[in-house]
């Protein structure tokens, strides 16, 4: 079964951090670009961050700075390093894979995934 799964949700302050994974199984990411996205409530889902088969990254406005995506693919895993977390951070997070080597993928907002995850909540809050 080919699947995503998320993790390293949760709650943290203002200010924080936190580490998100997205985990591949029934596949391998090694020929897929990988995005990240959130949607918080009563706003639509926003494409923040990718990182295409070759490494390439990309990043939201929004996050840029502060969100750092990086791969390992020997565990088949994506991360998402998220640093001075704000309230306005405060979504669940998905992500989701494109078989495809070409980064064009990766251009906002990140359309052509074939595979996604359930999300995992991040909530900021003091």
């Amino acid at each position: 079964q080919l699947q995503l799964v998320e993790s390293g949700g949760g709650l943290v302050q203002p200010g924080g951090s936190l580490r998100l994974s997205c985990e591949a199984s029934g596949f391998t990411l090694d020929y897929h670009a990988i995005a990240w996205f959130r949607q918080a409530p009563g706003k639509e889902r926003e494409g923040i961050s990718c990182i295409s088969s070759g490494g390439i990254t990309n990043y939201a406005d929004s996050v840029k700075g502060r969100f750092t995506i990086s791969r390992d693919n020997a565990k088949n895993t994506v991360y998402l390093q998220m640093n001075s977390l704000k309230p306005e951070d405060t979504a669940v997070y998905y992500c989701a894979a494109a078989m495809t080597r070409s980064f064009s993928v990766c251009y906002p907002p990140y359309v052509g995934m074939n595979y996604w995850g359930k999300g995992t909540l991040v909530t900021v809050s003091s």
